[in-house]
């Protein structure tokens, strides 16, 4: 198994759950950075992972998204003061701790976590992902488990499916119809949920859909005519969505299985960073006892 942690998730979950007044050395806000520091050792504590990488977004308004469709989560507000540097600490934490922390300027978290999971997949090993965004749901296969670590218990495939009506592979096409309000995604008005979990399940991808309207008629939709004039107008805004909410599995990433491997903490630079973020006994604590505990992997 290799765990894939969505970062931004549990840095922005830990900057609002915290006390601002938390500061480094320098006066700037650590919050953010002690609570996901905590997260990754209580995980690590947890689960002894032999393999683990951390997805980071480092940039979103330069991602290849951004270039096919500029409106692409234009609606979310500039990150607060203070939490970008959070996060560069947030990076440099996750490498002293042995663990894999990638980003890219050009591929969001899910880009990069997806790419590995395919990649490990291949290779039998199956992939646990640590996030709160639905999005990760069409990466899920079986064997693989979805969880919100530290809110939701893991999620099967099984349970994934249950959850949202619709089977993780058709889910990037689900959302193509919806429409996905969080990233500013449109979609095709008038679709929703339920009617794209209807469509969903007839219909294996969009391009079957589309190769198939006439067979609107026979599913139990409340108004087939309308539902298939919708379509029919919205043709290439739902597969511009498609483009928008396809998580990027095989975007070029120069890494391989090894280097996925959970290495020993560097306790050397660990102290040097717990001195520079002001924090006190409480991690460097628990990262002897990931060090007494050693690297092997949870049998």
């Amino acid at each position: 198994m290799i765990y894939l942690v969505d970062a931004s998730v549990y840095v922005f979950r830990a900057y609002y759950a915290l006390p601002f007044e938390m500061v480094d050395r320098d006066g700037n806000p650590a919050n953010a950075v002690f609570g996901f520091a905590r997260m990754l050792c209580d995980l690590i504590e947890r689960a002894r992972p032999e393999y683990i990488a951390i997805g980071f977004d480092h940039s979103l308004t330069g991602s290849f998204r951004t270039r096919i469709y500029p409106a692409y989560k234009a609606n979310r507000a500039p990150a607060p003061p203070g939490l970008p540097l959070q996060f560069e600490r947030c990076f440099e934490f996750a490498g002293l701790l042995g663990l894999a922390a990638i980003g890219s300027p050009d591929y969001e978290a899910d880009d990069i976590l997806g790419t590995l999971a395919w990649r490990m997949r291949s290779g039998g090993i199956r992939a646990t992902f640590l996030t709160r965004d639905k999005d990760f749901t069409q990466l899920v296969r079986e064997g693989d488990v979805l969880w919100d670590y530290g809110s939701r218990e893991p999620q099967s495939y099984a349970d994934v499916a249950r959850r949202f009506g619709v089977a993780p592979e058709r889910f990037a096409d689900y959302l193509a119809l919806t429409g996905d309000a969080v990233d500013n995604i449109r979609g095709v008005p008038g679709i929703g949920p339920k009617t794209a979990a209807i469509l969903m399940k007839e219909f294996a991808s969009l391009e079957e859909l589309y190769g198939s309207l006439e067979r609107l008629e026979a599913l139990p939709l409340r108004t087939p005519a309308v539902v298939r004039a919708r379509l029919v107008e919205y043709r290439d805004a739902a597969f511009l969505a498609r483009r928008l909410t396809a998580i990027a599995c095989d975007m070029p990433l120069a890494i391989g299985a090894d280097a996925l491997r959970r290495r020993a903490p560097d306790a050397a630079g660990l102290e040097r960073f717990f001195d520079a973020q002001g924090f006190g006994p409480l991690l460097r604590r628990q990262v002897e006892r990931l060090a007494v505990a050693g690297l092997a992997p949870a049998a």
